[in-house]
Order: structure tokens, then C-alpha cells, then sequence
């Protein structure tokens, strides 16, 4: 009679808890981490393991999954990458508290600022509740891949309570404050992991207009961190102003606002050429009894511009109105026409709106390529291509986008790429109170795939990166056990007896990133990028295989995980 559920045999063992890798088996029962070891008995389910790793299931802790979850079983591609616990709800945007006259409004704000059409979100969401307790149980009705939480978004939260004032960003009463603090208790309560907000400038609706929360008050999140000390649980997430504010205005309102409430907190970190100072300040608040955690991306933070996606060089132009609406293939045999280009390439753009600018900056645009290489040095920018072929750069872009019938991709560099490269990052990754992070899956349909990063790490930062490698066993805890304490978790991210049975086998030599795809299949013929990975043996939620050498085996053991989870009782002590 078999001992065990599952049994992994033959793998290097990545524990999840920064310990060297050694080899071992892994059994699985009642879909829990049952041994580690050797002799471990039979199996209803046998995996060999040999010449893999075996991880704890990656957890990403920043996504946009809200509507995702209500109109599919899938959370791809997260659930491609070896993702096996999600979190929404990031950047105080999502659906709930809601009442049916705000959909719209709603709609405006994730079209806006997340980059989901409006059609999608029309045809997929079923706005079967009003308040964040109705929505989370609506969630709770469908199985899925992976297992998803939630944060209580501050955005519908303020519009919930205040109606157009919030909308309009008007200072809260007393009164309003005193409703949000009682919704956020009730979230706690109902199964939220934390509220999240954001306070940047370049969040904006799909009309142009600042989000909710922009700029929100210091007294506000206060009164949200406290709704959370009144509930006995819960983490803040933000993304903070550091453009207009300062990084330091944001760090300190975070000490403040953690170490009033109790309530731990988490904020979106990239690399820039103060990071050296914003480390220091923020080991020296942890050090001072704050909780603080920084989300770094382990790429350059960006966008992909292509003929066929949200944006490229040209989107801004007058004369590309009219193709954007055409199908790709027609709009295809439009930008191959001389007249076309001859007036895209010379055509003023209208960049009024954020990071329009950034479509013309062909220093900070690079081919992507197929794989895609997402360190490229700054020889390889458009602008040094361009300049090397005695060609204009808007030509250079122009004819490179056609390739591949029109399909070919620019990655565009916001963000962590400081003097052209990541090794300040890499210095970021060895910092206490970093974690990786900012997936966005479910988000930027049209724009990103950053939901891949746990592979680009396991690939191109432990295996294939010329220098600065990071240690695999400080790559998977990273990706594993950190993200998941941070938010409460504590049930996940390490392979260990008595532990949530979430586990990945991955074949490290065949490990491969593929360059992202523009497919459509959301709601409303809606569409988005999606990436894949080769080298992924198997992914395991819950006990059970929900993907064998890629392919999904049509289990769906995901559910929606309600609020902090606790150890298990066996490691509680340790």
C-alpha cells in the first residue's frame, strides 16, 4: 500500500530556507511537505527528479490578478513560471467595495493604470458584489491553478466611502475616515492580507485623471494601518511618490505609520543612483523596530513597444490613430506602405501623457529578441544601432518593428538599469529587508510580461550571467520563503515537513526563457502577452500536479488563501 501521495526522488533539494541544496526525495501527503530524506517508501504518483532541483512553489506577492481570477481558472502566466501563490489587489487598485454606479469609474482606473482594456473587463467581470467580503467570496467560487490572496485596494475603498468627493481626491472628514477604518477591520476579518495604495503621479485613469488616491494624506494610510491593529492582522503595501516627494519622505512616513500601528509594511524599491542611501536608511528603521520591505524587479523596469502591442515609437502620432483600430494583419500591409512610413518617421507625436516621452527615448530602447535578452549593454540601443548604419533613429525602429511579420519587440528601459546595467541591483539583492517581487500578472496586458521573473532569476542570475551570479539556494529563498513571511504566509516557501506542498521540478540545464507572444484570449476578444519557459518537470499545488514538462494537466487545487496563515505547528518552535 503506497506511504505517500507523491514522491519527488532523485532531486537536488532547494530547501527555500537559504541552505545549501543537497540531495534528497520529497514525500507528499494530504497535501503536505510529509519527509524529506531517503527510504521513503511508494507513491500513488512517482516524479524523477534526477538531474533537477527541487523548490518550495514561488510567491509573488505583487499582481493584478482581481479580475483574472473572476473569468478564469488560469493565473497565467504566473502559473507558466513556476508560481504557485499569488497576491492582488497591489497599487490600491482592483474592484471592491463597489456599488454598481462606480463600475464604470473602476473600470477607468484599472483601464488606466494597469493597462486592462475596458472591453475585457466588461465582458469578464460579473460585479456579482458590492463589498470586499462579497468579492472575495466570489473569488473563492472557482477553482484555480494556483492559489490567489487579496489585498483590500484603497482606491474603490475611497470612492466606496466617499463617493465623487473621493473620486476627486477631497481631503477625508472624520467621518470617512472612521468608515474606512471599519471596512479595512471587516476586510482583515473577511480574509484580506493587508490594503494597498498609491500614491504616484504617473497612475492616472483612462482619461488622464489622477487615480483616488493620489497624493493620499499620511493620516489616511494611518487610519488603514490602524483598521488593521483593530483587526489583529495585516500588511500595507504602497507605492509610494518617490518622484515628487523624495525617497526619504516616503521611508519615513512608512516607519512612522509601521511603528504606530504594528502593522508591517511593503513598497515598491527600484535601482537608481540614490538606492545606496534609501538602503542605508531603511536597515537602519528596521534596526529600529520598523518592518519594512522593499520590492525590487530583478530586470530593467519597462515596457515593450511593438506595432502590434499598446504602444511603440510611433502610437502618439496622429496618423496611427486610424491603424490602431485595424486588425494586426490589415494594419500590418498599411505600415508597409512607403507613404505610411514616410509619414510616421517625420510625424510630431503627442506626448502629453506619462511616460509618453519614453517612446521617442531610442538611448533607453533596446531589441528584445527571441531569447530575449533583458541586460543588453548600451551598444545595443536603438540610437547606437541607428547611429552605427548612418540611419535616423525613427527609421531604424520603424523598419526593425516590422520584422517578424510585425511582431518583432522593443523593450524600453524605465526603470533599474543604472549606467546601463544591473550590477547595482545585484548589490540591492544581498540587502536584509529587499525581496524580489512586482510580477504584475494580470496587468499591462498589452505593455509587459514581467510575470516571468522567476525564471529570468533562475536563468540569467544564477546560470548564464557573466558576473555578479547569485547563489541558488539565496535565489530560491528569495523567490520563496522571504516573499511569503512577508505578507504572512507562513504555511509556504519551504520544503519541509508539516508545510503547504507547493513544489517545483525544474530541469536547470534545459531552463529556458521564451521572448513573450501577443495572443488574444481574454473577455471581449481582449489581448495580452504571454510568455513561456521549457525546463519546468513539474509544478505541484497543494499536493497536486498541475503541470507536467509545461503542460497543464487540467487540476485546478488553487483556492483563495483568506489572511495570514500560520506555521506549521511541528516548526512553530524552531
Amino acid at each position: 500500500m503506497a506511504t505517500s501521495d507523491i514522491i519527488i526522488r532523485g532531486g537536488m533539494v532547494v530547501d527555500g530556507t537559504g541552505a545549501e541544496p543537497y540531495q534528497a526525495d520529497v514525500a507528499i501527503r494530504d497535501g503536505v511537505i510529509a519527509a524529506v530524506g531517503h527510504n521513503l517508501g511508494s507513491a500513488r504518483e512517482e516524479i524523477d527528479a534526477t538531474g533537477c532541483i527541487v523548490t518550495p512553489g514561488f510567491v509573488d506577492i505583487h499582481t493584478h490578478y482581481d479580475g483574472q481570477a473572476i473569468w478564469s481558472d488560469r493565473m497565467e502566466p504566473s502559473s507558466n513560471h513556476g508560481v504557485t501563490t499569488v497576491v492582488m489587489g497591489n497599487c490600491g487598485v482592483g474592484f471592491a467595495p463597489c456599488r454598481a454606479e462606480d463600475h464604470d469609474l473602476l473600470i477607468t482606473v484599472m483601464e488606466g493604470v494597469e493597462d486592462i482594456p475596458g472591453v475585457v473587463m466588461n465582458a469578464g467581470l460579473s460585479w456579482n458584489w458590492e463589498t470586499f467580503p462579497e468579492y472575495l467570496n466570489e473569488v473563492d467560487k472557482r477553482p484555480q491553478d494556483i492559489d490567489v490572496a487579496a489585498y483590500l485596494p484603497h482606491s474603490p475603498l475611497r470612492v466606496y466611502v466617499m463617493g465623487k468627493r473621493g473620486a476627486e481626491r477631497e481631503e477625508a472628514t472624520a467621518e470617512d475616515l472612521a468608515k474606512m477604518r471599519a471596512i479595512a477591520k471587516e476586510a482583515i476579518e473577511a480574509g484580506a492580507l493587508g490594503c494597498a495604495t498609491s500614491r504616484v503621479f504617473i497612475h492616472r485613469t483612462s482619461d488622464g485623471k489622477y487615480i483616488p488616491t493620489y497624493r493620499s494624506s499620511e493620516a489616511e494610510l494611518q487610519n488603514l494601518a490602524d483598521g488593521m491593529t483593530d483587526a489583529g492582522g495585516g500588511i500595507m503595501q504602497m507605492v509610494g511618490n518617490t518622484p515628487e516627494d523624495g525617497w526619504e519622505h516616503d521611508v519615513r512616513m512608512m516607519e512612522r505609520i509601521t511603528t504606530a500601528s504594528g502593522r508591517p509594511f511593503t513598497f515598491t524599491m527600484g535601482a537608481h543612483t540614490d538606492s545606496h542611501d534609501v538602503m542605508k536608511v531603511l536597515r537602519e528603521a528596521n534596526d529600529g523596530g520598523a518592518k519594512l520591505t522593499g520590492q525590487i524587479f530583478p530586470r530593467p523596469v519597462g515596457m515593450i513597444l511593438a506595432h502590434n502591442l499598446s504602444w511603440n515609437p510611433f502610437t502618439f502620432c496622429p496618423s496611427f490613430a486610424p491603424l490602431a483600430t485595424l486588425s494586426d494583419e490589415d494594419r500590418l500591409v498599411e505600415l508597409r506602405k512607403p507613404e505610411v512610413r514616410a509619414r510616421l518617421v517625420s510625424e510630431e507625436a503627442d506626448l502629453q501623457i506619462p511616460l509618453a516621452k519614453s517612446t521617442r527615448d531610442f538611448t533607453r530602447m533596446f531589441p528584445l529578441g527571441d531569447p530575449p535578452n533583458y541586460e543588453p549593454t548600451p551598444e545595443d540601443s536603438v540610437a547606437a544601432r541607428a547611429a552605427r548604419e548612418g540611419v535616423d533613429p525613427f527609421e531604424w525602429a520603424y523598419d526593425y518593428l516590422l520584422q517578424n511579420d510585425g511582431k518583432a519587440q522593443l523593450l524600453l528601459s524605465l526603470g533599474n538599469f543604472v549606467n546601463g546595467s544591473l550590477d547595482l541591483l545585484r548589490e540591492m539583492m544581498d540587502h536584509p529587508n529587499l525581496i524580489f517581487g512586482l510580477g504584475d500578472g494580470g496587468a499591462h496586458y498589452g505593455l509587459i510580461c514581467d510575470a516571468s521573473f522567476p525564471t529570468h532569476i533562475l536563468t540569467h542570475w544564477v546560470r548564464d550571467r557573466g558576473r555578479g551570479l547569485l547563489p541558488l539556494s539565496q535565489a530560491v529563498e528569495t523567490l520563496t520563503r522571504r516573499p511569503a513571511e512577508t505578507v504572512g504566509l507562513y504555511d509556504r516557501g519551504v520544503l519541509a515537513p508539516g508545510y503547504k506542498a507547493d513544489v517545483n521540478v525544474i530541469d536547470t540545464v534545459r531552463l529556458a526563457l521564451h521572448a513573450p507572444t501577443a495572443v488574444r484570449d481574454l473577455p471581449g476578444g481582449g489581448r495580452r502577452l504571454m510568455q513561456k519557459a521549457s525546463g519546468y518537470r513539474a509544478s505541484i499545488v497543494s499536493g497536486r500536479t498541475i503541470s507536467r514538462d509545461g503542460v497543464p494537466t487540467g487540476d485546478l487545487p488553487g483556492r483563495l488563501v483568506r489572511g495570514a496563515q500560520a506555521a506549521p505547528v511541528a516548526m512553530a518552535a524552531e
